[in-house]
C-alpha cells in the first residue's frame, strides 16, 4: 500500500532563499532538533548521502531512527529525506520519506516572505497497513514552525 500526506503551506516572513539557506543545510537539523531530540548524530557533511541518526526526547512512538538526505535540489529548493533505518521500517514500512519544499508565497508581491510545505510518502507491507494511522503531518508541520520562528526573530 502506497500513500501521501501533505500538509498546508505554512508561511515564514522571509524571502524563500534566506529560508533555504536554512533548511539547505545541517543548520535546519540543528536548530529543529532542541525542540525535539534528546541526541543527534551526524555521518557527513550534511549535502546527499548525510545519515542522521535522530536519537528523540521521551513521549514520541519512536525513541530513534536514522534518516537518510536523498535529494537536495538548490534550483527547486526542496530537500527529501528517508529512513533507512529503524522506526517506521521496523513497523512494517518499506518507505518513508518526508519532502520540504520552499517557495515563493503567492499572496505576496513584496518577495519578503515564503511557503514551506511538508509531504509524506510511505509504502507499507499489506498485513501492517493498521500502522499507517501513525503517519501523520504534526511532527514537520512543527518542525516548519520552529525553524520558522528561529529566522523570523533573527531577521
Amino acid at each position: 500500500m502506497f500513500g501521501t500526506l501533505v500538509s498546508e503551506d505554512v508561511e515564514i516572513k522571509v524571502e524563500p532563499s534566506k529560508a533555504w539557506k536554512l533548511w539547505s543545510t545541517l543548520d535546519f537539523v540543528t536548530v529543529v532538533s532542541k525542540e525535539i531530540l534528546d541526541k543527534l548524530e551526524v555521518e557527513g557533511d550534511g549535502g546527499v548521502g548525510t545519515v542522521l541518526n535522530l536519537i528523540f526526547k521521551p513521549g514520541f512512538w519512536v525513541s530513534s531512527y536514522k534518516e537518510k538526505f536523498v535529494k537536495i535540489d538548490h534550483e527547486n529548493m526542496t530537500k527529501e529525506a528517508e529512513v533507512v533505518e529503524g522506526g517506521f521500517l521496523d513497523i512494517g514500512f518499506s518507505l518513508y520519506r518526508c519532502r520540504f519544499e520552499i517557495k515563493e508565497n503567492p499572496k505576496d508581491k513584496t518577495g519578503s516572505s515564503c511557503v514551506v510545505k511538508a509531504t509524506i510518502e510511505y509504502e507499507v507491507k499489506e498485513e501492517a497497513t493498521s500502522n499507517v494511522s501513525l503517519v501523520n503531518m504534526d511532527q514537520l508541520v512543527y518542525a516548519i514552525k520552529v525553524a520558522g520562528q528561529h529566522l523570523e526573530n533573527s531577521s
